[in-house]
């Protein structure tokens, strides 16, 4: 009974947070040991970047993640500050993920006012980046795309293939 059970989970098309990864897909992997972003796409990381994450480990949450929302110029709720001022710290770009059973308006990866911020440990949580790199990721990220989040010191290729975005 046990391995016709374990036989049905490794074979099921679903993972228990949706649709497995298929080499191929669109990935995002943010490695918080070394605050860098990797963009996986054809079964290849095609590019990486630096990135600034929480300031305590627990802030940004670890754990594979879907993206829910995206938006241009978005709006900064918590100070009012329409998207496009310069005084939004979200930057051009907003990609929310469903991390911590939220709805991607909680977290996400987006860009900055404060570029000097980028590689540090510095955020509430979010993802940030600079602003040409987060509109690169934008572009080619559609909603749906696996975003897994991680503390380690494994590659981005090593880390992609364990979760099987990478061929």
């Amino acid at each position: 009974m046990r391995l016709l059970l374990a036989i049905i989970l490794f074979a099921s098309p679903l993972w228990p947070l949706g649709r497995n990864p298929i080499p191929g897909d669109p990935f995002i992997i943010v490695n918080k040991e070394t605050n860098q972003l990797a963009y996986v796409d054809n079964g290849k990381v095609q590019a990486t970047f630096p990135v600034a994450t929480g300031k305590t480990t627990a802030l940004t949450p670890e754990g594979l993640f879907n993206v829910t929302v995206k938006a241009k110029n978005p709006y900064y709720r918590k100070k009012n500050i329409p998207g496009g001022d310069p005084r939004n710290p979200l930057g051009t770009r907003w990609i929310g993920f469903d991390a911590e059973g939220t709805d991607g308006r909680i977290y996400g990866i987006h860009g900055t006012n404060q570029p000097s911020s980028i590689g540090k440990y510095i955020s509430n949580g979010c993802i940030r980046m600079h602003s040409r790199n987060v509109e690169y990721l934008f572009d080619k990220a559609p909603l749906g795309t696996k975003v897994l989040i991680v503390k380690s010191k494994k590659s981005f290729n090593q880390l992609g293939k364990e979760y099987g975005a990478l061929k």
